[in-house]
């Protein structure tokens, strides 16, 4: 109860008074795009160069970590495509945008806020390394099957450039590309400029929790229910069940242990419902699970917590 009480319940409590300034009209829906976009496209990817430029990849790129998170993460992205086929009918270009919303989970925006609450600043090494090729992954992945599901009516030559635009024009992995290059480049930041990176760093989280509330309002629960609950199961569920199973046998450490988990357990991010929105497939279904997922891992995320050395 009080791992709930002091590491789950402020964050929570940020997207809900974000949730609340928003329905009772004191942040208007403009203000909600214009801070989400201030977070995810200048905040959020300064946050995300900054911890990439400073990671010691040697030391945390470690290939039994990455492997059991991602391993997991794709056999929830088939399951969740091919349970959208066979239980519930869709078609496959629905089916690949319900496979994204149970693979991309909010490694970011709450994965890292909990981590922090949970373990210290110092803990935060382990998830770094998975967001770092978090984006490119998932997009990568969701936009090549997308692609090639749609090219079944159109020319497979267009599948190559349309994955590479997509996922070069996103400034999450714009911020990790060039956090990347100053790592490997050795490339030294002047001290004015890395004082500037750390006060834009420390606004992102509080700023896009805050406004992420004001997004899961404006996108209240829609759509087929059993798809929803679902998506919820296979994000929440077997996607931190999986990671642990492949650690486990991989035999990571306690530390990549909590980092795989934590990030695994978190519920679909708000980019699952823009992926959906992209293609105009399973919009209704997306944001009622980023919302509902949301709600739940208040209770599920505290349980992993407890099973986590």
């Amino acid at each position: 109860m009080q791992t709930l009480i002091s590491v789950i319940l402020p964050v929570f409590l940020i997207i809900g008074f974000g949730y609340l300034a928003a329905w009772r009209g004191f942040f208007s829906q403009s203000n909600v795009d214009g801070l989400m976009r201030y977070a995810t496209n200048f905040a959020v990817p300064v946050l995300l160069f900054r911890a990439i430029s400073n990671l010691d990849l040697a030391a945390e790129f470690n290939i039994a970590l990455m492997g059991s998170y991602y391993a997991a993460a794709f056999l929830c992205f088939a399951t969740g495509m091919i349970g959208a086929k066979v239980f519930f009918g869709r078609d496959w270009e629905d089916a690949t945008a319900i496979g994204f919303v149970c693979l991309f989970s909010n490694s970011l925006l709450l994965g890292l806020a909990i981590m922090e609450r949970a373990y210290g600043a110092d803990s935060l090494t382990g998830n770094y390394a998975i967001i770092s090729i978090h984006a490119p992954f998932c997009y990568g992945l969701g936009i090549a099957v997308m692609e090639v599901m749609r090219a079944r009516h159109t020319s497979k030559a267009k599948i190559v450039p349309t994955v590479l635009k997509a996922m070069f024009s996103n400034a999450l992995i714009l911020g990790i590309g060039l956090g990347f290059i100053v790592n490997l480049g050795n490339i030294p930041v002047p001290d004015p400029v890395t004082h500037a990176v750390n006060l834009l760093a420390s606004s992102a989280l509080p700023a896009a929790l805050f406004g992420m509330g004001g997004v899961l309002y404006r996108y209240r629960p829609e759509g087929d229910m059993r798809t929803i609950l679902f998506c919820c199961f296979v994000s929440l569920g077997l996607h931190p069940a999986l990671t642990f199973a492949f650690g486990t046998w991989s035999a990571i450490s306690a530390d990549n242990m909590r980092s795989a988990i934590v990030t695994a357990s978190m519920a679909p991010g708000i980019n699952a419902y823009l992926f959906a929105n992209m293609y105009g497939r399973a919009m209704r279904v997306a944001a009622s699970t980023v919302l509902i997922g949301t709600a739940f891992s208040v209770v599920t995320v505290w349980m992993w917590l407890g099973v986590l050395p």
